[in-house]
């Protein structure tokens, strides 16, 4: 049977873990400011491209309408799918509802990948994309959020 790990060793992990949530006085973690800011810098990079992805639908600009005749999707679609995009998106952005904007990304984006995957486009380039942008509006929520911490752990609580 092996030994357990003495306190005083860390693993790369709880370093991590340690650098980006504290424990304040009553025992509650909160975000450290460093990785706050951090979150807000990875979350701006998705949500400006899907500000601007929306703003194209909803002005109806030439290359929203071309994409998404190229994607198989009528036209008519754009302004309802940039009114979605930008409610997504205020759900992301208000702190109390950015879980459930981040859960509705991950369905809005899901749908964008398998319409590519449809389509046989390039697999890292335009199938997995979504993937990407949905990939940076998690990561920056987890680091800017504490309970977001809680149910996706880098690690597991050691007894």
């Amino acid at each position: 049977m092996s030994q357990p790990a003495s306190p005083h060793v860390s693993t790369f992990s709880s370093y991590i873990l340690q650098s980006v949530a504290v424990v304040d006085r009553v025992g509650t973690r909160r975000v450290t400011a460093r990785a706050h800011r951090a979150g807000l810098v990875v979350s701006a990079i998705p949500v400006l491209f899907l500000a601007m992805d929306a703003a194209m639908k909803l002005f109806g600009l030439a290359a929203a309408s071309e994409a998404t005749a190229q994607l198989g999707w009528p036209t008519q679609l754009l302004f309802p799918l940039g009114v979605l995009q930008l409610l997504c998106l205020g759900l992301y952005l208000l702190p109390q509802t950015s879980v459930l904007g981040a859960v509705l990304w991950t369905g809005y984006l899901g749908g964008a990948v398998a319409t590519h995957v449809r389509l046989g486009n390039p697999l890292f380039s335009h199938s997995l994309f979504p993937v990407y942008v949905g990939g940076l509006l998690w990561l920056g929520l987890w680091l800017r959020d504490v309970r977001v911490r809680q149910v996706l752990p880098l690690t597991t609580a050691r007894s």
